[in-house]
């Protein structure tokens, strides 16, 4: 008998505390008919039933609403409805096409690149799915009466919009061993039927229209029998899957889907409630290389893979920029080798930083140049990104040891030696022996850096520069971004014993996101850098490790592209079962030790 006493139903919320746990909050797209926003309930319903809270998106393309609205979510559903208008994939209308919903088109294909900007879990349905592909690169068929051009296609055609009631399979789908969604349902109730190297799926159908084609950011991993495209997934390691049939009406059945799209929302929030407790920095990126271009870091930028909107959207705090100086070739002057008009390396250098200088100036409500870690934890706590600064290649000096100070003072943390060739301070992984190692005069530079507080920096380094460092500097060394040879055979990468010998002096090596280090062939993926980063902990312990992505200077991997990715690392490590005090080691806290011990211990 239901009671009608709203005090007692009020007191029930308060009988204990806190008086709800905090759940995953899934936004789900709202359909738009007669001039009303609608939601079938077994959307909501499906949402419930696997533990997270729903909430109801109505079509507005105001970039506040938008914005406002995925700053509250977890996950996000697109739901199904009528099609989407041809000409937002740069098609014309075809004569099979039915009732297109402008009211939703826009507002959805918006939500779902800025959702794919923010790492937010997507689960399309029906229309959805559709919304993917056309917003993220992929075509819609209009019309699938017509046999599918696929060369998959088998001949006959399946009947695709079902005169049984919804919640009936009426057709079955191929799922391929190798994808999220075969893992869903072989960890669920609902197994697959063993289908050849797949399985088999039951599944209702009310759909005239199909994905075409999936686009580099998707792979097909379900198809009907005659050919149509059934699901997509994420071919970025993303939590982002389409379906074309509609789960939310097959009951048990079809809650997979529904439990998957939670759970990966929850580890989303996880991931986010992390980065707002721990100081992420990325010990170096190259974004000034692009500086010629008349780049715009306040805008999210497609020429740069750092910028105020991508730091945003993958939570990252602060960033080492370095100005990069090329070594010159025999019979190579250095301003033939830049794009600025400059007189030598030392001028090049402080112009890169001038610049750096005038984006923050412009900037200054949201970032800040910082100089020590205590810099860093003040910019994070008024809301503010930081710029730290670096030189990558002590070419910059230009042979005089007083601009070891004048870079100092500039607030520059930390000097690499050398970059790909033999400099006068020492020989580079990648040079002829010039030195034998570290020179007379990068000695010098050495030990003035140790006296004026700036880290030392031996990614690049040949292998006998590397050990003479560590004998000459009385401060920690640094290797901002470098990775591991056991795992990639490659003269840039360090080895067991180089990584063992800086951990023992209390130095960081920072792993690197640039493919060519990470694996020999083939492109790398996020996977082959959390291999490195374990190979590094278990040679040289959770107190020397750290991320240096050189985005922008050839970094980024899938998984890893730009900035905008990094939610992804914390979220590989969070998988890994990290504590949060190791994830802060990791994410900055090992590398700012050195600094501060650095800078504490200048003379």
């Amino acid at each position: 008998m239901k009671q009608f006493d709203l005090q007692a139903h009020v007191d029930s919320v308060y009988t204990r505390y806190p008086a709800a746990e905090r759940r995953p909050v899934i936004g789900i797209t709202g359909n738009f008919t007669d001039n009303c926003c609608t939601l079938g309930s077994g959307y909501y319903q499906s949402v419930i039933r696997a533990g997270g809270v729903p909430m109801v998106i109505p079509p507005s393309a105001e970039r506040e609403v938008l914005m406002n609205t995925l700053d509250h979510l977890d996950g996000l559903i697109l739901s199904g409805g009528g099609d989407i208008n041809p000409l937002w994939a740069g098609e014309e209308p075809q004569p099979g096409l039915h009732g297109i919903n402008s009211e939703r088109d826009l507002p959805e294909l918006l939500i779902t690149r800025l959702a794919y900007n923010r790492q937010l879990p997507m689960l399309g349905i029906c229309r959805g799915i559709q919304t993917l592909a056309v917003a993220l690169g992929g075509k819609v068929k209009q019309d699938i009466s017509l046999p599918p051009t696929s060369s998959d296609w088998k001949g006959g055609l399946v009947k695709h919009s079902q005169d049984a009631n919804r919640s009936e399979p009426t057709h079955s789908v191929n799922v391929i061993e190798d994808s999220t969604l075969y893992n869903i349902y072989e960890a669920s109730l609902f197994p697959l039927q063993s289908e050849g190297g797949g399985g088999r799926l039951y599944v209702n159908s009310f759909h005239h229209q199909a994905v075409s084609e999936s686009g580099e950011r998707f792979r097909v991993v379900a198809t009907a029998a005659d050919g149509v495209v059934e699901a997509i997934e994420s071919s970025e390691m993303k939590s982002i899957l389409g379906v074309q049939w509609h789960p939310e009406c097959m009951g048990d059945s079809g809650q997979p889907l529904f439990q998957w799209l939670v759970g990966e929302a929850r580890a989303y929030r996880e991931a986010h409630n992390v980065h707002n407790r721990v100081l992420t920095l990325d010990t170096h990126c190259d974004t000034p290389m692009f500086f010629p271009k008349d780049i715009h870091f306040e805008q999210r930028d497609p020429r740069i893979l750092v910028d105020l909107h991508k730091m945003t959207e993958g939570r990252q705090d602060a960033t080492i920029m370095v100005a990069y100086l090329p070594q010159p070739k025999i019979g190579e002057t250095f301003s033939s080798n830049v794009a600025f008009d400059v007189q030598g390396p030392t001028e090049y250098a402080d112009l890169i930083f001038d610049k750096i200088e005038q984006i923050v100036a412009e900037n200054q409500q949201y970032i800040s140049i910082a100089r020590t870690p205590a810099d860093l934890y003040e910019d994070k706590r008024h809301g503010r990104k930081s710029i730290m600064l670096g030189i990558e290649n002590g070419l910059a000096l230009g042979g005089q040891l007083q601009n070891v100070k004048h870079f100092a003072q500039r607030g520059v943390v930390y000097l690499t030696l050398c970059h790909n060739g033999d400099n006068d301070l020492c020989d580079s992984a990648r040079g002829c022996n010039t030195h034998g190692g570290v020179s007379r005069f990068g000695e010098q530079v050495i030990r003035e850096m140790n006296r004026l507080g700036l880290m030392v920096d031996l990614s690049h380094a040949a292998e006998k520069s590397f050990y003479d460092a560590l004998d000459i500097s009385a401060t920690p060394i640094v290797c901002s971004h470098s990775s591991c040879r056991a795992l990639c055979d490659h003269p840039r990468n360090l080895t067991d014993d180089q990584m063992r010998r800086l951990a023992a002096v209390g130095g960081v090596m920072q792993i690197t996101l640039y493919s060519g280090f990470l694996k020999k062939q083939g492109d790398a993926t996020i996977l082959d850098a959390m291999a490195h980063l374990e190979h590094a902990v278990k040679v040289m312990g959770i107190d020397h490790v750290g991320l240096g992505t050189d985005f922008d200077g050839d970094g980024g991997i899938c998984g890893l592209r730009d900035s905008s990715e990094l939610l992804q690392f914390t979220r590989q490590l969070l998988s890994r079962h990290y504590s949060e005090r190791d994830i802060q080691k990791i994410w900055g806290g090992n590398f700012l030790r050195v600094m501060a011990q650095v800078q504490r211990d200048c003379r």
